[in-house]
């Protein structure tokens, strides 16, 4: 007889395990990685921040860079920023923090463009409030930060 109830406790032990495993794999983990739902203006603003790379920004001597240095957004309004590389080099916008939005992922023209090639722009919608700080990767006293508040509109 207690082969039996050592039979029916492993062949339960089996079945919880199976259970919680297609659990894990078919519900859990598939709502743990579904991308948020966002309005329509924070995907899309009507609005875009402007900041220039300007010319002879790869020079450790020029004091100005990114112009504007740091620039403000709101989100839903203008959370969308596009760099334009107006210097005759390359650049890239690199986060200092490893930052991933939660939609749009790495902020890092590298993982996306590669540098950002003279007279060619880098675009990023920003999904979530906070301050972001970034700097060119090949010209690293190249810095910047935008700061993303939430919207009262």
């Amino acid at each position: 007889m207690n082969n039996h109830a050592a039979g029916i406790s492993i062949i339960a032990f089996i079945v919880t395990v199976a259970a919680s495993m297609a659990y894990y794999q078919f519900v859990y983990t598939k709502e743990a990685n579904a991308k948020p739902q966002l309005p329509a203006e924070v995907l899309n603003p009507p609005e875009q921040l402007k900041v220039s790379i300007i010319e002879g920004s790869s020079q450790p001597s020029q004091p100005k860079n990114f112009e504007p240095k740091e620039i403000r957004g709101s989100l839903g309004i203008n959370n969308k920023v596009i760099w334009t590389n107006h210097d005759t080099t390359a650049h890239s916008v690199t986060t200092d923090n490893q930052y991933n939005d939660q939609i749009n992922g790495p902020f890092n023209s590298i993982d996306t463009i590669g540098l950002v090639l003279p007279q060619k722009t880098y675009e990023f919608t920003f999904t979530k409030d906070g301050e972001y700080s970034y700097h060119c990767e090949p010209h690293p006293w190249m810095t910047g930060k935008v700061i993303i508040v939430k919207s009262f509109v």
